[in-house]
């Protein structure tokens, strides 16, 4: 089946609205103009009813996706909330593939390292190629090219 007519479904940590980094994932993902995907995640969806609903629609976002991506943009915002996405995608089969602090050396917090199944970079072929490993199990063999101009 062709990739383009089977998206692979991912989920972004979000806290309800989107946080830079849950944009620059989507720069990321269609820049090369070749990964085909469908966001399952739905920040700007109304909320209603309380902590039980929000957590409810949070897992009906989560459910149909192949993988979700951790960012760490949601967890400065509310980490209680994102650790929630991440437990219960867990919980539910879901590989989870974090990203680096964006711009900065610093560590991932211990509990998404030790929820992640994988980390990545910020850019957009080492996330696409995670995305593909974790989702899929296709394992990509790309090899770097270096051009080089003789003066």
């Amino acid at each position: 089946m062709a990739a383009a007519t089977n998206p692979i479904r991912l989920f972004v940590t979000h806290t309800w609205e989107e946080s830079e980094d849950y944009g620059r994932v989507f720069e990321y993902l269609e820049s090369p103009g070749t990964f085909y995907y469908r966001n399952t995640s739905l920040p700007g969806v109304a909320r209603q009813g309380g902590a039980e609903a929000e957590r409810e629609e949070l897992r009906r976002q989560i459910a149909p996706s192949e993988v979700v991506v951790f960012v760490p943009g949601a967890w400065r915002r509310d980490p209680d909330l994102v650790l929630f996405q991440l437990n219960f995608a867990k919980a539910a089969g879901r590989p989870i593939v974090a990203m680096e602090q964006f711009g900065s050396n610093g560590d991932l917090p211990r509990p998404i390292a030790a929820l992640a199944d994988e980390i990545s970079a910020w850019n957009e072929r080492d996330l696409i190629d995670a995305l593909r490993r974790r989702a899929r199990n296709v394992q990509t063999s790309r090899w770097e090219t270096i051009e080089f101009k003789l003066d």
